[in-house]
């Protein structure tokens, strides 16, 4: 199986970092773009289903299935993640740890299945490391602490 693993130190506390990761206003801002799947019906409690919205394209419906499975607030956030009808979920998880400096950051996203999930790991991997290092650093330094 193939995952992702993104490991990432900000300069910010762990409130300010769980605030961009999980404000429904604020997610499709820390992507690299600005032009991020639109969460809708999230909340961060456990067992609350939502969908990320986006552009369709080619081969792809434009829509990400996701049951969140586990929240800590400040500290994790765990869902499921089922890009096309029919398919197994995956997982993803975010991971918050205070350090003297800020806040290290985890992204982890695992269960991808055959080849096709291989491929799939590959690109997502390419896209997020790029949110996490670009549109995260650009987005927590416009926010306040508050």
């Amino acid at each position: 199986m193939a995952e992702i693993q993104i490991v990432r130190d900000y300069p910010h506390s762990p409130a300010k970092v769980w605030r961009a990761l999980t404000d429904p206003d604020l997610i499709p801002r820390w992507t690299s773009t600005g032009k991020g799947a639109r969460p809708v019906g999230f909340e961060p409690v456990v067992g609350k289903r939502f969908q990320f919205v986006a552009k369709p394209m080619l081969g792809w419906r434009g829509i990400v299935d996701c049951e969140v499975l586990e929240v800590r607030e400040r500290e994790l956030l765990r869902y499921t993640w089922v890009g096309g009808q029919g398919e197994a979920p995956s997982y993803v998880r975010y991971q918050l740890e205070p350090t003297p400096g800020g806040t290290r950051f985890t992204y982890s996203h695992t269960g991808f299945r055959g080849v096709g999930g291989f491929a799939m790991a590959k690109l997502l991997g390419s896209v997020r490391r790029k949110m996490l290092t670009v549109g995260m650093p650009a987005l927590l330094a416009e926010l306040d602490e508050a």
